[in-house]
């Protein structure tokens, strides 16, 4: 199911939060993440915060671009390939949306509810479909 615009809206507002708290936001996503999927840790640097810093500046392209999911089919398709070069499965992706959504939950507050939950699980669907898709990841 396609994103409406009032989801859009809510990813971008909300994002201009995680934007404001990239640091803490990133380093709140991975910690969550390994200990969702603590077999994940190996495949990651020592340097998380450079890490996280650049899952961020990626999530923030894409959530820009996500008006304009056409635009967006290059960088899945080569984000896609690095990933899959990397070993990275299509059963990984639900752990790092899970993750996802725990830190725009954390970093919101109160002001996280159901629709920015739901608005976040959709874009992070399709995200995660067109990379395992674009990228040939099995």
């Amino acid at each position: 199911m396609p994103l409406s615009d009032a989801q859009l809206a809510t990813i971008r507002v909300s994002f201009d939060t995680v934007r404001h708290n990239l640091e803490p936001a990133s380093t709140f996503f991975y910690e969550d993440l390994f200990r969702r999927a603590p077999e994940l840790r190996e495949m990651f640097r020592d340097d998380l915060a450079g890490q996280g810093m650049k899952f961020m500046s990626t999530l923030a392209v894409i959530v820009d671009g996500l008006h304009q999911p056409e635009s967006l089919a290059k960088q899945y398709g080569e984000l896609g390939s690095v990933h899959g070069t990397l070993g990275v499965t299509a059963a990984m992706f639900r752990p790092m949306g899970e993750a996802l959504i725990a830190t725009v939950k954390h970093t919101l507050g109160d002001r996280f509810d159901d629709g920015v939950a739901e608005a976040w699980g959709i874009a992070y669907g399709e995200m995660a479909a067109a990379l395992i898709d674009k990228g040939g990841i099995a």
